[in-house]
């Protein structure tokens, strides 16, 4: 089913303007899950731009409508592979957080391959999918005991091999300098330093892991161990 998508957004208290709600669409096939995230994301001040059981329903119901996050269970049973849905669901704009049963990993670890930018596990408490679906929507990586695990599970979860001043490069960018301060902090040039980030960008691609924006780049720093990122998400 597709209906359940008529959502009115909060209105602001006393005519004063309000931040923009964070814009959340469901993808389940369990009608209570979807439902209940719902009512959650409604609760915690998001908007819910649409719900489906499919993200070819989802497609239709958005109606060319966009949002920030979209909330995808793995196991839909629709015909689609992981790899399919979750491109699929991001070719929408929006980020994709992965809400699915913890112990399956090897989807786990496709949806991550295929740019899902967090995992929470159907198992957390409301409170921390709600914290997750915010810090997507923020562009923080999630650094949770699922990601890792779905990592360190999969022997063919392919480490680009980045030679040390590769490295240097990525943890330096990957952390949030700009181009400039990380070739003036390794002392090479400017355009030494883009020709590392050229080649970096390059050899994930070979191993299946695309980075093309900052925001994956520091997701493939943090899967590979040149970042570490604290519990709430940030940079150490």
């Amino acid at each position: 089913m597709v209906g359940d998508d008529d959502v009115t957004p909060g209105e602001s208290s006393g005519g004063m303007p309000q931040p923009a709600a964070v814009r959340v669409a469901i993808v389940d096939d369990h009608e209570s899950v979807r439902l209940g995230l719902k009512a959650a994301c409604l609760e915690s001040g998001f908007e819910v731009t649409a719900a489906a059981a499919s993200v070819s329903e989802l497609w239709v119901a958005m109606a060319g409508r966009s949002c920030d996050v979209i909330v995808l269970d793995l196991s839909l049973g629709d015909g689609f592979t992981v790899t399919e849905n979750v491109q699929h669901a991001r070719s929408m704009g929006a980020a994709v957080l992965v809400h699915s049963i913890a112990d399956r990993v090897a989807l786990v670890r496709e949806a991550l391959a295929a740019g899902a930018a967090g995992v929470i596990p159907k198992s957390a408490a409301t409170s921390t999918v709600m914290a997750a679906i915010a810090a997507v929507a923020r562009g923080d990586v999630l650094n949770n005991l699922e990601w890792a695990s779905a990592i360190d599970a999969d022997r063919e979860f392919g480490k680009a091999q980045l030679a040390q001043r590769e490295r240097d490069v990525l943890h330096l960018y990957a952390s949030g300098l700009p181009l400039s301060q990380v070739a003036l902090k390794l002392n090479i040039k400017v355009s030494t330093a883009k020709e590392y980030l050229d080649r970096i960008r390059a050899k994930y691609v070979e191993v299946g892991r695309p980075a093309r924006s900052k925001v994956e780049l520091l997701r493939r720093a943090v899967e590979d161990g040149i970042l570490a990122l604290d519990e709430h998400g940030h940079v150490e």
